[in-house]
């Protein structure tokens, strides 16, 4: 299983990040390899929650299976990942100094097989923590602006 874990402070009070992040399908508007959400269930947030969204990381194209598991009003999303990568993930937001935010993005995903198993997961990890780290920025570019 790979971990991945990225973290940026964000010029903004906690609750205009929560404002922005609980919008699941927003999303798709600050993270590059994410294409396209769809959700599957009848709730659009909030625990049970659950949709599909169209990912592309370089030349794989796959769809991410979420449900949410965890949600904090203003602190916390949990989700786990039920396609082809699995595992869980969670956005946590806490107070920073000087009404700013701390944003942190971690998730424990497990890859298939044909993407490597253990070596693609230690790959893709590096990979998409690359990845993230650039979808942070454009999260905070976003609120920021």
């Amino acid at each position: 299983m790979g971990r991945v874990k990225v973290s940026t402070v964000i010029d903004v009070p906690p609750s205009r990040v929560w404002d922005d992040i609980q919008d699941l399908s927003s999303h798709v508007e600050w993270m590059d390899d994410a294409l396209g959400i769809h959700f599957t269930s009848l709730k659009t947030s909030g625990v049970g929650a659950t949709y599909d969204c169209d990912t592309a990381v370089g030349p794989f194209h796959l769809t991410d299976r979420i449900e949410v598991t965890e949600w904090h009003e203003g602190r916390r999303i949990g989700i786990r990942h039920r396609g082809l990568v699995r595992g869980s993930g969670h956005f946590v937001i806490r107070r920073a100094s000087r009404g700013r935010t701390r944003f942190t993005w971690e998730e424990h995903l497990s890859f298939p097989w044909w993407l490597g198993g253990g070596l693609g997961a230690l790959i893709g990890g590096r990979v998409l923590k690359r990845v993230w780290r650039r979808n942070l920025a454009n999260l905070r570019h976003r609120l920021e602006t």
